[in-house]
């Protein structure tokens, strides 16, 4: 049982060393990332027609808690599949009181996919919590809880 326990404690601190070198080695180059691109513009392709996705060239409501702090805009998604919701902060660093542009991308990249969302669905789907009471803690349990609270916002699980 320790040998289990130990062997899932090991193995969860080796996926959490590669996740921060991964990071780190990402965040130091002077190309844009995929989670953090040069120009700022963070995207999502929604499979509508532009008049849909900004009607009447108002902002979706999800975008619109970020004030006059954001740029956004829309253009025809590659291929002919939709239209691309673009946003990003202001390059003259008028953010409103939401922090500057490296604070508030995590919130930037959830709002636009829950605008997505809204714009195709209609709704915000959310993942139902454990429907049967509490399962037991484990430290690979733990990690993946971790994950997923933040996943909206990072990019990828």
């Amino acid at each position: 049982m320790r040998a289990k326990v130990f062997g899932a404690a090991v193995a969860a601190s080796a996926i959490a060393a590669v996740v921060v070198a991964r990071r780190r080695s990402g965040a130091s180059s002077g190309a844009g990332t995929p989670s953090a691109p040069r120009s700022g513009w963070l995207s999502v392709t929604v499979y509508r027609d532009a008049g849909d996705v900004m009607p009447g060239g108002r902002v979706p409501p999800p975008l619109t808690g970020f004030g006059d702090g954001l740029e956004v805009e829309v253009r025809p998604a590659p291929g002919d599949k939709g239209t691309e919701l673009r946003a990003r902060f202001r390059p003259d660093g008028q953010s409103g009181s939401h922090g500057g542009a490296h604070d508030g991308r995590g919130r930037l990249r959830a709002a636009l996919r829950e605008a997505k969302q809204r714009i195709e669905v209609g709704e915000v789907l959310r993942v139902d919590p454990v429907p049967h009471g509490r399962r037991t803690a484990t430290p690979t349990g733990l990690l993946v809880d971790l994950a997923s609270a933040r996943s909206n916002e990072g990019g990828t699980l």
